[in-house]
């Protein structure tokens, strides 16, 4: 019986560490991006987006939207640095309020975020990180 017992703990052991192993770099990697991301998302952006992303009513645009974040892909970057002072369209609605600058923030720090907004706000993103 005790054999048996130690057996079943070795077989779920082996389950376990061969489950984690099977992830690659890129996951890893993205997973890291993004637990740095939630924590930049929460001291810059969280009180004008939300807690999950979702914005807030005209005022301030959700970051939940897959075509407005597909479109603009290639400046997303831009925007969390610089700021925003033109009107968007965002999930059907117009915004038009001023996004200040995160001059504050380094290239990498905006990786992160990214990554976060895009992996686990956004989990319908098909893009690479």
């Amino acid at each position: 019986m005790i054999k048996l017992y130690l057996l079943g703990v070795l077989i779920a052991l082996y389950s376990l560490c061969s489950i984690s192993s099977c992830q690659s770099g890129k996951d890893i990697k993205t997973a890291q991006y993004a637990v740095n991301g939630q924590k930049i998302y929460i001291n810059h952006c969280k009180n004008c987006h939300g807690d999950k992303g979702e914005g807030l009513g005209l005022l301030y645009p959700p970051l939940t939207d897959v075509e407005f974040l597909t479109k603009n892909r290639d400046r997303l970057s831009c925007i969390v640095k610089n700021g925003l002072e033109e009107e968007i369209v965002v999930a059907g609605k117009t915004f038009n309020t001023k996004m200040p600058a995160n001059e504050i923030l380094t290239d990498i720090d905006i990786a992160y975020v990214l990554t976060y907004i895009t992996t686990n706000l956004v989990s319908k993103i098909k893009y690479s990180v």
